[in-house]
């Protein structure tokens, strides 16, 4: 058997590796990454390292030749750049025989309003229309990215956000990983869906949470979406992030990520990480680099 993970030097996909390496011989995992020398450090562990870059479709036919099982992890950009990115990496695994792919989606993805919904569905039917066996990853919202946020309350700042009271399904990127790794090298997965999530908090509710993690009292500024991009603006945030940051808040308030399944139970045989646990490892992680 041979598995294969895309953007292995990322974020989630390193986490990903890392968890199937504790259960797969390295010498059934290979990695497809657009620059191999950033991956020289699971090279020397014996992961085989492939160059594949999703822009040059003749680099993913040679990466993904003769691997059973992929795990396709989306890859960052607008909407448009990733359809195209993501099309080149369907349309090669079905060329490659792959036998199965495990795909990174979104919650709710077919019926989400979200910014980045669009990207998942044109990903989620290319996969279906090509008959391969699949399973879509429908990930809630990574707590990583609340850091920023997280970083402003500890240098004194509010929470400030647009988000009113829509509810967001924050997990751990490890307990994504988890799953991930749970689902490409399992059995029983073809042709599923799981919809991964935390349990559902408002933004006031979170902040709750973390005001007990950290003991001490934090301020919750609920604004509208121009004062958000003027408070953006003058910590220094770039004008087209500035834009995807307001339809963030905007989908999270519309009720785009208020969707909960208790499926990391289906798959790892337990619930995200609870949020207080979460945000303390979040924490000490940031206090611990600076």
């Amino acid at each position: 058997m041979k598995f294969l993970v895309t953007g292995a030097t990322g974020k989630l996909g390193a986490k990903v590796v890392e968890t199937l390496l504790k259960t797969v011989p390295a010498s059934e995992l290979a990695v497809s990454v657009r620059n191999p020398e950033k991956a020289k450090g699971l090279q020397a562990r014996g992961v085989e390292v492939r160059q594949g870059d999703f822009d040059y479709p003749e680099t993913l036919d040679s990466a993904f030749a003769g691997i059973e099982r992929l795990l396709i992890i989306s890859a960052d950009g607008d909407n448009e750049t990733r359809i195209r990115q993501h099309a080149n990496a369907v349309a090669a695994a079905e060329r490659a025989g792959v036998k199965f792919i495990a795909y990174t989606s979104l919650a709710n993805a077919q019926e989400s309003t979200n910014l980045f919904a669009p990207t998942h569905k044109a990903t989620e039917a290319a996969i279906k229309k090509t008959g391969i066996p699949y399973s879509f990853l429908r990930n809630n919202w990574y707590l990583e990215n609340e850091i920023p946020s997280i970083q402003g309350v500890l240098a004194g700042a509010p929470w400030v956000t647009s988000a009113g009271n829509g509810k967001v399904g924050w997990a751990l990127q490890q307990d994504y990983a988890e799953a991930a790794a749970a689902i490409l090298s399992g059995n029983g997965h073809e042709n599923t869906i799981y919809e991964l999530s935390g349990k559902l908090l408002t933004q006031e509710e979170f902040v709750s949470v973390l005001e007990n993690v950290l003991g001490k009292e934090v301020p919750v500024k609920q604004v509208d979406d121009a004062a958000y991009a003027d408070i953006m603006k003058a910590v220094g945030i770039q004008d087209f992030v500035i834009s995807i940051l307001v339809d963030i808040q905007r989908s999270i308030r519309e009720g785009s990520l208020g969707f909960h399944a208790n499926d990391f139970e289906k798959v790892l045989g337990r619930p995200a990480t609870p949020i207080k646990e979460a945000l303390t490892q979040i924490i000490n992680a940031i206090t611990q680099n600076k």
